[in-house]
């Protein structure tokens, strides 16, 4: 009987160093190689220290700050560890409840702001982690941003300009501000 489970345990054990060590590790070391910032989470550093990724949103609640997405993870606002969305649906009482208060948030931040508040300000993304904006989205917060920074708003114009990324291959998906470089660009000015 030993004889028949000798080749098949055998196999098992080849093929679990094959693919559960040599292969993560072949996989890993050329992602080291040639995409080093990627594989290694694309972090974000200030003054030689990690602050975050450009690959998962940050909450920011100071008027002095662009907002980001609202976020739908739990049991804390973009828990990497908790990625999803609400499951929310446009008729769900909570959902419209939660939306409202976003728009009061806003509104409340900027109340000479009378410009329609763009979705994404608002919504949550799939993920519940998207660390974009669009542009109009910060456009929108442009005005409170360089009022409460005393800054001149063609100022802050002209960063978020610079941090906008186009659409990936010129085609696929739209323009997005990444709201932490943002932030700290804002940071560096002042």
């Amino acid at each position: 009987m030993l004889q028949q489970f000798r080749p098949a345990i055998v196999l098992f054990i080849m093929l679990t160093i094959l693919t559960g060590g040599i292969y993560p590790l072949l996989v890993t070391g050329v992602a080291q190689l040639v995409f080093p910032g990627r594989a290694g989470g694309s972090l974000i550093e200030n003054n030689g220290k990690a602050v975050g990724s450009k690959l998962i949103g940050q909450p920011f609640a100071a008027p002095k700050y662009f907002w980001s997405r609202a976020s739908a993870t739990s049991p804390y606002p973009y828990n990497a560890s908790s990625s999803s969305g609400s499951n929310q649906g446009p008729t769900n009482p909570a959902l419209a409840d939660a939306v409202a208060a976003r728009i009061k948030a806003l509104r409340d931040a900027d109340p000479d702001n009378k410009a329609p508040v763009p979705v994404d300000l608002v919504t949550a993304s799939a993920s519940g982690l998207d660390p974009h904006i669009s542009p109009a989205a910060a456009e929108y917060q442009a005005n409170r941003v360089a009022r409460v920074r005393h800054l001149d708003p063609q100022k802050v114009r002209e960063l978020i300009a610079l941090h906008t990324e186009g659409r990936q291959w010129q085609v696929l998906g739209e323009p997005t501000v990444n709201v932490l470089e943002l932030n700290l660009a804002l940071d560096a000015v002042q």
